[in-house]
């Protein structure tokens, strides 16, 4: 007979930030959707910001972010599509030590079975920097949901099995230790 652990929730330190030349805090429907998922899964609110879509700024307070001990996760919603002005991408990269390619592969599988061929337009993506995930979202609300209900919600919550990111924080920074 086999037994089944079973393992506590860990919280997570979760940024939320919006990137847009137009919205306010008020108006910031997509950031509010994801506060309130991260809060039902007994997630923390680590930092909120919005910020316009320059890839320097955009880099640097996600630079920022992930230096801080208060922050484990970065979700950026908006600025992924394809316009002159959709710099997050390019933002996230800029930071990125290790990108999570199998992210843009999943959500797009997700979005497919809601929106069809138009998810071919986002360019989510995720990677890993400096011990701290970072996750690129488009800017509707759907797709923030989407991505948080099928992928994120599971892959932050130390329960999920077989695997989950929570699981592997304490390795991420591995080879910086010495040996």
């Amino acid at each position: 007979m086999t037994q089944t652990t079973v393992r506590e929730f860990i919280p997570v330190r979760i940024a939320v930030l919006t990137v847009s030349d137009t919205r306010t805090l008020a108006e910031d429907k997509s950031g509010d959707t994801l506060v309130a998922r991260i809060a039902d899964a007994g997630h923390i609110l680590a930092d909120r910001k919005i910020i316009r879509d320059d890839r320097d700024d955009i880099a640097a307070i996600l630079r920022e972010w992930c230096e801080s001990k208060d922050v484990d996760v970065i979700i950026s919603t908006g600025g992924t599509g394809l316009t002159g002005r959709d710099v997050t991408v390019e933002a996230h990269r800029d930071v990125y030590e290790k990108e999570i390619d199998a992210f843009s592969t999943v959500f797009t599988i997700v979005s497919m079975q809601k929106i069809g061929t138009s998810a071919i337009q986002s360019r989510a993506t995720a990677g890993v920097a400096m011990g701290t995930y970072l996750f690129a979202l488009p800017g509707s609300t759907g797709a923030c949901k989407d991505a948080w209900d099928e992928i994120l919600v599971k892959q932050l919550d130390y329960r999920h099995m077989p695997c989950n990111f929570v699981e592997i924080f304490p390795r991420l920074e591995e080879h910086k230790r010495r040996k």
